[in-house]
């Protein structure tokens, strides 16, 4: 596992805890929210690498951002469930 990968979901769960209200616009399905996001995990992630990301890790960084992001609804879910 590279370094990238171990940092990962730091590095996410930092974009998540700092846009929280786009991560509420995300869970409602409002537009342009998903792409906000996306963007913002990008740009951390190549600030934390110091140069651009490769395909491959762009799509893991999206992949990642989303799964979190459907945890997190999940979650949210489950408690207005009860």
């Amino acid at each position: 596992m590279s370094a990238f990968q171990n940092i990962l979901d730091h590095l996410l769960l930092t974009v998540i805890r700092d846009n929280e209200d786009r991560v509420l616009a995300w869970m409602k399905d409002e537009p342009g929210s998903w792409g906000f996001l996306a963007g913002k995990a990008i740009r951390a992630c190549r600030e934390e690498k110091g140069e651009s990301l490769t395909n491959e890790e762009r799509r893991l960084v999206w992949h990642r951002m989303w799964l979190l992001l459907t945890e997190l609804k999940e979650q949210a879910n489950s408690l207005t469930e009860d």
